[in-house]
């Protein structure tokens, strides 16, 4: 528990940012899962959207510090290569 209102107020603040990253880490994981089962399908076309959606999740996650840069890149860079083998 916290004890002064400063302490007090950063458990405040942590808890909508956790709340935060939690909904914006979700959204990624949807949106990647979503692209590697379109690409599976081999529909062209529909997979150019999903992946070019999934990028688009990665890169805005990481920018907002949902996901380290790193892991991005690295997710980026495999569905890059799968996209590309389909």
């Amino acid at each position: 528990m916290a004890n002064t209102r400063q302490s007090t107020k950063r458990a405040r603040i942590e808890k909508k940012r956790t709340l935060k990253n939690q909904t914006n880490r979700s959204a990624t994981k949807s949106a990647v899962r979503n692209a590697v089962a379109t690409i599976a399908k081999g529909d062209a076309g529909a997979a150019k959207d999903a992946y070019l959606g999934a990028v688009k999740a990665l890169s805005k996650a990481a920018s907002k510090g949902a996901i380290p840069k790193g892991r991005a890149a690295r997710k980026i860079s495999r569905l890059t290569r799968l996209a590309k083998r389909a």
